[in-house]
């Protein structure tokens, strides 16, 4: 029988080389983040998902699934740590920045003291597209919490406090920025009256349809568990044949009915937001476009990433 070849793991600190702990006889099949849980027993304020590990301090982080025996070190390997802060899951990373425009916007939609002129406090508009706007953002991020619980599938990383600070000032604050303009007392309903609304509706419900289906698609492309990874394809559900010709519908959907929702508004705020999401939404359909192409040799050639045949 072949003996086994443990492993011996000295983790510095990647900043100042101060020694922090030395882990003795780990086994050669060890993933780092088994390592990150041994270095957490030595050091329990610093969890798992706040530890960064690398080969040298300049190098990027090693991913929790690598192995050590796969790493180029010898049997004493040298890793070095740099704390990434407090952390926060991604369920809850989610569900605050949608729970924030889902309350903010209602604020202005009640006109609760103090937001207009005091005359009008807790008065409603005149105007049915004001009603229709209030109802589709609603649904929009109701769908959103939702999908956020009982849909989407997060993988066991987290955020970095600090960044949903920052991600829950964006969203809050143009959810108060629309709000702010539509539910105004001054606002004007649309140029073509009902028609243009009613387009418009129409065209934001396909949209929310087509970006719940494609979430539910890609829920059920991968058994919870299973590490058989396969890139998303159209089913029978015509939602989903935009796959036929992009990587990201679901963004091409969101896009879609924010676009729609700019038009039955004609708010030009809607407008603006609607330009920032699609650019930010464009480079992650780009990254992930990529991340696909270089993953699967028979990825389709004819996909974009976010809108067919152009980008």
């Amino acid at each position: 029988m072949s003996r086994t070849t443990f492993f011996e793991v000295r983790v510095l600190n990647g900043k100042t080389k101060e020694h922090l702990c030395f882990l003795d006889k780990v086994e050669p099949y060890s993933t780092i983040g088994d390592i990150k849980s041994l270095f957490h027993k030595s050091y329990p304020h610093w969890y798992p998902a706040r530890q960064a590990l690398s080969l040298d301090p300049k190098d990027k982080s090693l991913r929790d699934e690598d192995i050590l025996q796969n790493l180029p070190v010898g049997t004493t390997a040298t890793m070095y740590f740099r704390d990434l802060g407090p952390q926060i899951g991604w369920t809850m990373v989610f569900l605050a920045e949608c729970i924030g425009p889902l309350l903010t916007y209602l604020l202005f939609y009640f006109r609760v003291p103090y937001i207009y002129s005091h005359r009008y406090a807790l008065t409603s508009s005149p105007h049915q597209v004001v009603r229709l706007a209030c109802a589709c953002h609603t649904c929009h991020y109701m769908k959103k919490l939702i999908e956020t619980i009982f849909v989407h599938r997060f993988s066991h990383g987290t955020m970095p406090l600090r960044m949903i600070v920052r991600n829950c000032s964006y969203y809050w604050g143009c959810s108060a920025w629309l709000a702010y303009y539509i539910n105004h007392p001054l606002y004007t309903p649309p140029s073509y009256g009902e028609l243009q609304v009613n387009y418009a509706l129409f065209i934001f419900m396909m949209c929310e349809l087509g970006n719940f289906s494609i979430h539910m698609t890609l829920n059920n492309l991968r058994a919870e568990g299973s590490r058989c990874r396969r890139f998303p394809a159209p089913t029978k559900n015509p939602f989903t044949w935009l796959f036929f010709f992009v990587s990201c519908p679901n963004y091409t959907y969101e896009v879609g009915a924010w676009m729609s929702f700019s038009i039955m508004t004609q708010c030009l705020p809607v407008a603006l937001y609607t330009l920032l999401g699609f650019l930010q939404m464009a480079i992650w359909a780009k990254g992930k476009h990529k991340a696909y192409s270089r993953e699967f040799k028979d990825y389709p050639s004819v996909r974009m990433a976010i809108i067919p045949l152009v980008l």
